[in-house]
């Protein structure tokens, strides 16, 4: 039976209520989106035929700031998914003290079966259609799977067609040459590495006994297998689509990025040949899942072994499977902390495109790392001093973050004075 994304991420909203100064109003408020819409696109293909693809854009709350969240093209996009992750980034926003809301985009297609010219008109045809919703104090999208810096700036022109002006500031990770952030393209690695740093420090642990495993050899987890390996960690296995390798000695990252970019595929002949559940199951200090969601679930979460879960996907986690973590004394950092990089670099940008004030790397990994570190000891703070599991306590705050601005107009017990 397939889990309803969706009604997952409400489960969240409920359990973080019951530790938060939340108004009931704010709560029933924060249960739908403020705007959903759904559109279709038409395609010329390069044969000369007519497809017609399906997208969707949720704006889910904009009472922090314009909303906030990422376009992704993928074959299973659903209206149920893009809410959920519209939800999911209203929360991240608000944990990582960002002045936006949450928002997501995402359109059914395989952009793998497209050519280059089809993609770009995919990608200008979604645009135009939700391109009304757009805007750089309304929805500022960026990218997500199967979405990258070339299409961001594909669809960053088409609105600029439309409204008449270039206005790089309506869409953040684009190529650095049309106004994009150095620093963009690792920000969700490096905010998780980070966090991880900040636990380090806690635990005294030592980067070379300390052994990792990454599940999903994407943007996002090749940059944290290389950031952990650079800094002497064990990363011990590694896995894409096709499956995974493990060397209990550490694998040679720098080497199974080079055949993983040039192939396609990770070098399974360095080591043990895994699948992506034993991967899973390995006795390691972090396991770091980086691809979709619900891969630990209440049928496998008991045989999780990891000290520390480090949620650099979206909702790889489900509700029954963090409730046997927890139990288990498992620290997981949630994905709204964990991978809160990327829409924190893509706050700089955005900030950057407004002021025309361009900052140095440097300055880009300084800011982040103050930002990281700060809203994972709040975090770490609020779930020791409630003893609750540490998703709960991220979600809490930043129902609290919320809660200040929904209910700074009022509430039900102020319209009923007099």
């Amino acid at each position: 039976m397939a889990v309803d994304i969706f009604a997952e991420a409400l489960k969240r909203l409920d359990a973080a209520a019951e530790h938060s100064k939340a108004h009931a109003e704010t709560v029933a408020r924060l249960r739908q989106p403020r705007h959903m819409v759904e559109v279709s696109i038409p395609v010329r293909m390069d044969d000369g035929s007519l497809n017609i693809y399906t997208g969707y854009r949720c704006r889910f709350d904009d009472t922090r700031g314009p909303c906030k969240g990422g376009i992704r093209f993928h074959p299973n996009v659903s209206a149920a998914e893009v809410r959920a992750l519209a939800f999911w980034m209203t929360f991240k926003c608000a944990v990582a003290g960002l002045p936006f809301g949450g928002g997501k985009g995402g359109v059914i297609v395989d952009p793998r079966k497209l050519s280059h010219a089809e993609l770009e008109r995919l990608s200008r045809g979604y645009i135009r259609a939700v391109g009304r919703s757009l805007g750089p104090d309304t929805d500022v999208p960026a990218p997500d799977v199967y979405t990258n810096a070339t299409i961001m700036s594909w669809m960053m022109d088409e609105y600029s067609i439309m409204v008449g002006q270039r206005t790089p500031a309506v869409i953040t990770g684009k190529p650095v040459a049309l106004g994009g952030s150095v620093g963009r393209d690792d920000a969700t690695a490096r905010g998780a590495y980070y966090i991880t740093k900040e636990i380090e420090t806690i635990r005294e642990w030592k980067p070379e006994s300390t052994t990792v495993a990454v599940q999903g050899f994407g943007n996002a987890g090749q940059h944290y297998a290389r950031l952990c390996a650079a800094d002497g960690y064990k990363v011990v296995a590694i896995s894409d689509s096709r499956g995974g390798v493990y060397d209990a000695n550490g694998l040679d990252i720098p080497t199974q990025l080079d055949v993983k970019n040039s192939t396609g595929r990770i070098d399974v002949a360095s080591g043990k040949e895994i699948s992506n559940k034993d991967l899973l199951e390995l006795d390691v200090t972090v396991l770091a899942p980086a691809a979709l969601e619900n891969v630990i679930t209440a049928d496998n979460a008991s045989s999780i072994s990891a000290d520390v879960v480090m949620e650099l996907a979206n909702g790889p986690t489900t509700s029954d499977a963090d409730q046997v973590l927890f139990k288990n004394d498992i620290l997981v950092v949630p994905d709204i902390l964990a991978n809160a990089g990327g829409v924190t670099v893509s706050y700089f940008e955005w900030v950057q495109n407004r002021t025309g004030d361009y900052w140095k790397l440097e300055v880009v990994h300084e800011r982040l790392k103050e930002i990281m570190g700060r809203e994972f000891h709040a975090a770490n703070r609020f779930r020791r001093k409630n003893e609750i599991p540490m998703r709960t306590a991220v979600y809490a705050l930043a129902l609290d973050r919320l809660a200040e601005a929904h209910e700074a107009g009022g509430t039900c017990e102020d319209y009923s004075r007099g």
